[in-house]
């Protein structure tokens, strides 16, 4: 492998010499204080894959490959050192030498990212030079939808491990839906005893006649959990827990029918929901409702170190709390305007609540209805605009426009592709998508702390229908969320089409499913599956 063929592309790559490092058995692997994790990923990840023991060695030792935590450069920034003697890999910190290991990865080539070696014995030689790179954001994500379709655990960790190759540091993890509640919560057991299960499944979009008759469902136990956070820390990707409120709630109310509004509707009636939409069964805006979720949140805040709590506060539709005599009254209780007010008051509530507790509240960008909580964050998912208000009023933005990075809509216009949702955003779609909108001022810029790319999974019913909506584009997302990129119509595709090149054996050696350059393989398509998909181009709010 070469300079040229990194994906994401580093700030400054410079081949010094025609000579060559050559990792072999007597290589030895030397980790200086606080490269640990790099230190045990390079033993128990890339060691296996070429067959090498990479023994412990002394400071400085010919044959070797050395890691320091580096003070002069930025946290995330990394230096990587190649000559025929030696490798070092210098790191502002933990996570910055960790993201230079990946770059030596890819430059010895896809046998890297294999489980066991292919060619025992083989030579595997990295280019002598020097990369210098870092971030230009701090927040780069994907969020992965196990509500609508459950991922067991060990296809989180893959995902984990999908995101560390891509120097993706934060893994949004949407644990509750109407579809589905899919985390232990001890002292309330009927989440996931009853709100895990739903009895059938929508078959293609919610408009589709088809339907998957057998039960659909799964959790994760508390350690399961504790396991999914100690590994994504080890890889330093950061785990931010999504639990909805108000709206999305009807697995949880159907497990606790004195959640929802019950002088409405019939919440005992109520089971887990079996199809997709916006749901109309919501919380109730009562004490009791206050008290289960800080119940809630006082177990997931010690299962989750993550500075961000994720609330949803999305798609929550007022038409039981217009309908509800208590919801009334409430309103009436608080002096708030309307139904967005009290769904404002919900969100500040668990802001205040969070922040008591030394966390930050992050949502969706319907959020800034009925005005936004003091410390509240803002996922801005239904265009820029959202993002933009938060910024221009002081609040800092994750960018996740569902007309750009949402890998749930199609790829392709073409016939075979597999239940077509939404906009075609094609590899060069993403490629091309910029997180920072021109119309705000650079101190209103810096409020965008990063972006993230998102996976809803209603027609995604297992993990290789999770991979072909993924990738390839993940790839080229994060190189826009790591690299400082030209303006979009300026982007160099043709050179990133070229580096995909080199990068398809790469995904096909982690056994990635992902949509080949040619279109769908005939086990990818899902032929008379409904799907929705949207003509023309998205449009730009």
């Amino acid at each position: 492998m070469t300079f040229g063929q990194l994906i994401p592309a580093p700030a400054r790559a410079e081949a010094t010499q025609s000579s060559s490092f050559v990792i072999d058995a007597s290589t030895t692997l030397y980790g200086g204080p606080g490269t640990g994790t790099t230190e045990r990923w390079l033993r128990t990840t890339l060691g296996p894959a070429l067959g090498l023991p990479l023994p412990g060695g002394t400071e400085g030792a010919d044959n070797s490959l050395s890691l320091y935590v580096d003070g002069s450069l930025e946290p995330e920034a990394y230096r990587l050192t190649v000559d025929a003697d030696r490798v070092e890999i210098r790191g502002g910190s933990g996570a910055g030498v960790f993201w230079g290991a990946q770059t030596l990865r890819q430059l010895i080539g896809p046998d890297a990212f294999r489980r066991a070696p292919v060619r025992p014995g083989a030579e595997h030689s990295v280019p002598a030079g020097v990369v210098e790179d870092a971030p230009r954001f701090g927040w780069r994500g994907m969020m992965l939808d196990v509500s609508r379709h459950f991922m067991p655990k060990d296809g989180v960790l893959r995902y984990l491990d999908l995101l560390a190759a891509h120097k993706l540091n934060v893994f949004h993890f949407h644990l509750t839906d109407d579809q589905g509640w899919r985390v232990e919560i001890k002292r309330h057991p009927e989440l996931t005893e009853a709100g895990s299960w739903r009895s059938r499944t929508k078959w293609g979009h919610r408009a589709s006649p088809l339907w998957e008759e057998r039960p659909h469902g799964g959790y994760y136990t508390q350690d399961d959990i504790r396991e999914i956070v100690a590994y994504a820390d080890s890889l330093h990707i950061a785990v931010v827990p999504e639990i909805e409120i108000p709206g999305h709630s009807q697995a949880a109310i159907s497990a606790y029918p004195h959640l929802g509004n019950t002088d409405v509707v019939d919440t005992e009636a109520l089971t887990v929901w079996d199809t997709w939409g916006v749901n109309p069964n919501v919380l109730a805006p009562t004490e009791d409702v206050l008290r289960f979720y800080e119940g809630v949140f006082e177990e997931v805040l010690d299962l989750f170190p993550s500075t961000f709590i994720h609330v949803g506060g999305d798609e929550c539709p007022k038409d039981q709390w217009k309908a509800s005599a208590t919801a009334q009254a409430r309103i009436k209780e608080l002096g708030v305007e309307d139904e967005k007010g009290l769904q404002s008051w919900f969100i500040r509530h668990f802001d205040s609540w969070l922040t008591a507790r030394g966390r930050r509240l992050i949502g969706w960008d319907e959020i800034l209805e009925g005005g936004l909580a003091e410390g509240a964050t803002v996922s801005s998912w239904r265009g820029y605009r959202g993002g933009i208000a938060a910024a221009k009023s002081g609040h800092d933005v994750v960018m996740c426009p569902e007309q750009h990075v949402y890998l749930d809509h199609r790829q392709d216009g073409g016939p075979d592709e597999p239940v077509p949702i939404g906009f075609v955003r094609t590899l060069e779609d993403v490629y091309r998508f910029e997180p920072v909108p021109a119309e705000l001022t650079e101190e209103e810029a810096a409020h965008v702390i990063g972006t993230q790319a998102n996976v809803w999974t209603e027609v995604m019913e297992h993990q290789g229908r999770v991979d072909y909506q993924v990738f390839p584009r993940l790839a080229a997302f994060c190189e826009v969320a790591w690299r400082r990129l030209p303006a979009p119509a300026e982007r160099d595709y043709a050179d990133f089409e070229r580096r995909m090149t080199a990068h398809y054996p790469r995904l096909d050696a982690l056994g990635v499913d992902y949509r080949p350059p040619t279109g769908p393989l005939p086990r990818q398509q899902r032929p008379g599956v409904l799907g929705r998909p949207i003509e023309g181009a998205p449009p730009n709010v």
